[in-house]
């Protein structure tokens, strides 16, 4: 966790998008539990007409609490604290009910779609938001489908290209290269316009197809915890990533497929966070695990390698 007087202790943005970036929900999901925790009111929306593919990105028709039937479009909504800058009540006093913390009333949050169309324009528009809200740092939460078991804590990669949040949090620059999502385009823009960024990544497991994943959400909040100046209420998120993990054990038990392919998992994730695992025996059993894999990339909601596959130290 911050000491309070760095980067990440000011107005802070989370953000996260459905689509290519949000594996398992994990991404979306950590955000829509901090806005049902958080005091905050919507203060920007993008308009859909501009950067949706409605046949791409279909709007959906719900009913609302009076009864009415409205149509739901694509898009992306900004909110912030209803009182900026206040400090969350006491832990003792609302642990189960809200967020906590010197930060509390810092926190802004960016939930949407990836847009289909005019990503520079779309970055623009946020980063004006952002901006016109006094942000001083942006936070993106993703989740890639990897090769990792479920049965394992959940794989979270944190980065950032901005030189003073490496050297404030001790973390790595991305090494990634290949196509992206809207998160990059929007690092990049906010980089360039003096905004610090921080990205967080988890890894899902490829061979689980239910979504949500309540255990990425989990391992999401977990570290953003770490990161920044709050105490997050998990609410129910602890006993849903256990039964989460207990159903896909329940179909590995009647699939010995499946079961071997885990235990495979579990070997090279073990080897891996072994703390007598040398650099030369992690490459060989990761080595090994994917000669017998064939191909070996993990990978993101769609299919296409990710920047956490697996790979060699």
């Amino acid at each position: 966790m911050t000491d309070g007087n760095g980067l990440l202790s000011a107005r802070l943005l989370v953000v996260a998008f459905e689509g290519w970036n949000d594996a398992g929900e994990a991404a979306t999901g950590a955000v829509r539990a901090l806005k049902e925790l958080l005091d905050v009111a919507e203060i920007a929306q993008v308009d859909p007409e501009v950067y949706f593919d409605y046949q791409f990105n279909r709007p959906t028709i719900a009913t609302n609490e009076d009864g009415r039937r409205l149509i739901e479009w694509p898009s992306a909504i900004m909110f912030g604290p209803t009182t900026p800058g206040a400090a969350g009540a006491p832990l003792a006093e609302d642990a189960q009910l809200r967020v906590s913390g010197t930060n509390a009333g810092n926190i802004y949050l960016l939930l949407g779609t990836e847009p289909s169309r005019s990503w520079k324009g779309f970055a623009a528009e946020i980063l004006d938001a952002a901006l016109a809200a006094d942000v001083s740092a942006i936070v993106f939460l993703g989740a890639m489908l990897a090769d990792v078991p479920h049965t394992r804590p959940i794989s979270i990669f944190v980065s950032s290209d901005n030189p003073e949040v490496r050297a404030e949090l001790e973390i790595e620059r991305s090494n990634y290269e290949g196509p992206v999502g809207i998160l990059s385009v929007l690092a990049e823009a906010a980089e360039k316009v003096g905004i610090p960024t921080l990205s967080i990544w988890a890894s899902v497991p490829h061979y689980v197809h239910n979504a949500p994943s309540p255990k990425a959400m989990l391992a999401l909040i977990d570290k953003l915890e770490e990161i920044i100046d709050v105490v997050i209420p998990r609410g129910n998120l602890v006993a849903e990533a256990a039964e989460w993990e207990s159903g896909i054990d329940a179909l590995a038990a009647e699939d010995e497929e499946m079961a071997a392919y885990i235990a495979q998992l579990e070997q090279a994730r073990d080897t891996v966070d072994s703390p007598e695992a040398s650099g030369e025996a992690i490459a060989q059993e990761f080595e090994r695990y994917l000669r017998k894999r064939g191909d070996g990339q993990g990978g993101w909601a769609d299919g296409r390698p990710g920047p956490d596959a697996p790979r060699a130290p």
